[in-house]
């Protein structure tokens, strides 16, 4: 082998390493379609910049493909419903609650499609109504039902994805919906919101989303959670302080539009459907304070008795911590 031939061969072995030691210092994160003012975040790249580290975001459909993730080690954190949580708590899985992203209210919601004769909670019996198993929104749904003191069994629940909603509901085949964006702002065209998150929050089954890290990844990168966290609440609290500013013609909702594939002119009313907990509310006992570990806990038992989880856990703290909200905060004291 000439000298040429041996260099060309070293310099391209020194390329393929360096790019697979980059590839394996990108930090995993999951994340899903959900209207939210972080995405901004996400389009703008300003994780990148404040984590100093390449990120692999992975888009999933639901809840349970995000427990599936974690459990398996693909993701390093996700966002993740409250109903699929208990499910993961249940199970005992190695993972702890560092961020509230959503307190939801009317961004999931339950819609009965014009036409088919629904008019009432009783007219829903023998309908067919489409959810995705294992999310908030099915958990907000046998909720639902549950208050009307419908069973299950009174209705054909169908398991399919937001995307297979949209397609469902345009060909017609079922009668209602319980789901988010951009599946809810289409079906709401040519449908009527029955209740939604916020309403079955308050008989007593409340909905909520969060950031979940495995452990191990927690317990190696706290620096990166802080980061992740600090950029989350700046854009929360860029919302909160004009959320008027954030309208069709923002450059902020057209962001978030082409992220979630939600129209620019939906938007605006999605973010105003649910909450977005600032630094201290994080903290406080409505949230990771408290508030948290009992919603899961209920959230939880009320899957053993639809006996969709067998074990109850003795113990709730250990899934949530403010430890990277507290950090951000004393950092944010600091500058």
């Amino acid at each position: 082998m000439n000298i040429h031939r041996l260099l060309l061969l070293t310099s391209t072995l020194f390329i393929c390493v360096q790019g697979n030691q980059a590839q394996a210092k990108a930090v995993v994160i999951g994340y899903q379609t959900n209207v939210e003012p972080a995405k901004v975040a996400q389009v703008d790249g300003a994780y990148e910049r404040a984590l100093a580290t390449q990120i692999d975001w992975r888009l999933f459909n639901s809840g349970a493909e995000v427990l599936t993730a974690l459990a398996s080690g693909a993701v390093d954190f996700a966002l993740l419903g409250s109903s699929p949580l208990a499910a993961a708590v249940a199970k005992n899985l190695d993972i702890e609650v560092f961020l509230v992203a959503t307190d939801l209210k009317s961004a999931e919601a339950l819609v009965v499609r014009n036409g088919r004769g629904i008019y009432k909670p009783n007219d829903l019996i023998g309908k067919k109504i489409a959810t995705p198993f294992a999310s908030t929104s099915h958990y907000s749904l046998l909720s639902a039902l549950k208050h009307w003191n419908i069973k299950p069994q009174q209705v054909r629940l169908l398991n399919l994805k937001p995307a297979e909603i949209n397609a469902a509901w345009r060909r017609g085949d079922i009668d209602a919906a319980f789901v988010w964006s951009p599946a809810l702002a289409n079906i709401k065209k040519t449908g009527t919101v029955m209740t939604d998150a916020g309403q079955v929050g308050q008989w007593g089954a409340p909905t909520f989303e969060v950031w979940v890290a495995r452990k191990d990844f927690a317990v190696q990168h706290p620096e990166i959670l802080r980061q992740f966290a600090d950029v989350t609440l700046k854009y929360y609290a860029a919302y909160q302080a004009n959320p008027t500013a954030w309208n069709q013609q923002s450059s902020q909702v057209q962001k978030i539009a082409k992220l979630t594939g939600v129209s620019t002119a939906d938007v605006p009313t999605l973010l105003a459907g649910a909450e977005y907990p600032n630094r201290q509310a994080q903290m406080s006992t409505r949230y990771l304070g408290q508030g948290t570990q009992r919603n899961i806990a209920n959230t939880v038992s009320y899957l053993k008795d639809l006996g969709l989880v067998s074990k109850v856990p003795s113990n709730y703290q250990k899934f949530v911590t403010t430890a990277y909200i507290q950090s951000t905060a004393i950092n944010a004291r600091n500058h």
